[in-house]
């Protein structure tokens, strides 16, 4: 497969996770403290609460077609490609969305962290 086909699929890897991961973390927030739903209402409340949820329901959607992606990226291109670029490039996208969509205080240390993921990610692709 061609590098352009390589680099799309992994991008889809990075953009569907990203959103699994922003999803999941949004349910979860609406859902609370699962371990004070638990202690007060039990499992079946805990897991009513999560399942439920329709940001949870998307974020497991686009955790598997991230999953799904990932292999038809493996099978274009060799894992020593494909595993770093897609988990280092959805790391720096996780602080993003982290900032832009769920609010949430990404330090001066985590933007740095990802600058310098970035820069590891520049260098597997060449």
């Amino acid at each position: 497969m061609s590098a352009i086909g390589t680099w799309s699929a992994i991008a889809v890897v990075v953009a569907s996770s990203t959103a699994g991961d922003v999803l999941t973390a949004r349910a979860m927030k609406e859902v609370g403290d699962v371990g004070a739903l638990y202690r007060q209402k039990g499992l079946g409340a805990v897991f009513r609460a999560v399942v439920t949820n329709g940001y949870f329901a998307a974020g497991i959607t686009s955790m598997a077609v991230s999953f799904f992606s990932l292999l038809v990226a493996l099978s274009w291109a060799d894992v020593s490609l494909v595993g770093p670029a897609a988990a280092s490039l959805t790391f720096i996208a996780n602080a993003f969305a982290a900032k832009s969509f769920l609010k949430e205080d990404v330090n001066q240390r985590r933007w740095t962290a990802a600058l310098l993921v970035a820069c590891g990610v520049a260098l597997l692709a060449y």
